[in-house]
């Protein structure tokens, strides 16, 4: 059985696992002190790339989907424990699980789907023995799926611009995963003030090139809030809010 991105799976009792900590700062926090969720996709990640770092791996990983489920959310100058572990494998990628701790408990609980990529043309690359022999305890020989599972374009999305920063563009040359969520923030502020995420999704379904005309389509549905960044007509990026 193959699973879905979306299962949060519990701690290993073996295998490797990576910790590390982040003080939350100014720059990671919205005007009421919340970390915001650009902020924890950076926190995110920076311990991703530090557990491959630390393994001595040195080829690239470009995320295709990173679902989380919210607790209370870390605050301005609080201390933040990230604990990640893979929890599953495929052909060409590997599933993440990190989960963020405050004073002991659980303020965060993140899974996410990476594909292994050649650094010179960007195709995805097979998962190789040493990746198994590193990662296969801790994943438990658990597969998983990098297929989409968000909807579509919504009909009633209504549009506006979302012009594009030279920050917005990392060392690879792609809009960096947190400019994405940079935009989630935003419409949450406009179309629901005030309102608690509770469970957020997001997809990357193509490349955002630099330099070109983007726009950002939200539409909402009671507590569902959904946004999709465009780009040629075309999605580029969805996402999906559970608000409380």
């Amino acid at each position: 059985m193959i699973a879905g991105a979306s299962e949060f799976v519990g701690l290993p009792a073996e295998g490797r696992r990576f910790s590390d900590q982040r003080r939350v700062r100014l720059g990671d926090v919205t005007a009421s002190g919340r970390l915001r969720l650009d902020a924890l996709a950076r926190y995110l990640q920076d311990v991703a790339g530090d557990d491959v770092a630390d393994a001595g791996i040195d080829k690239p990983w470009v995320m295709r989907r990173l679902a989380v489920r919210l607790g209370k959310l870390p605050r301005f100058r609080d201390t933040v424990e990230l604990v990640t572990f893979c929890s599953g494998t495929g052909r060409q990628w590997a599933e993440r699980r990190t989960d963020l701790h405050v004073d002991g408990r659980v303020a965060a609980e993140t899974v996410s789907i990476w594909v292994y990529v050649d650094p010179d043309s960007g195709r995805p690359l097979s998962l190789e023995d040493w990746f198994f022999d590193l990662y296969g305890v801790a994943s438990g020989g658990r597969r998983v799926t990098a297929r989409l599972q968000l909807p579509g374009l919504s009909d009633d999305a209504t549009p506006r611009p979302w012009p594009l920063r030279v920050t917005d563009v990392d060392v690879l040359g792609h809009v960096n995963n947190a400019a994405y969520w940079e935009a989630v923030e935003e419409e949450v502020a406009r179309c629901a003030p005030g309102r608690r995420i509770e469970h957020a999704e997001l997809e990357h379904r193509g490349a955002v090139e630099p330099g070109t005309t983007v726009e950002l389509r939200t539409a909402q549905n009671g507590s569902d809030l959904s946004t999709w960044v465009m780009q040629d007509g075309e999605v580029r990026t969805a996402a999906r809010l559970q608000l409380g």
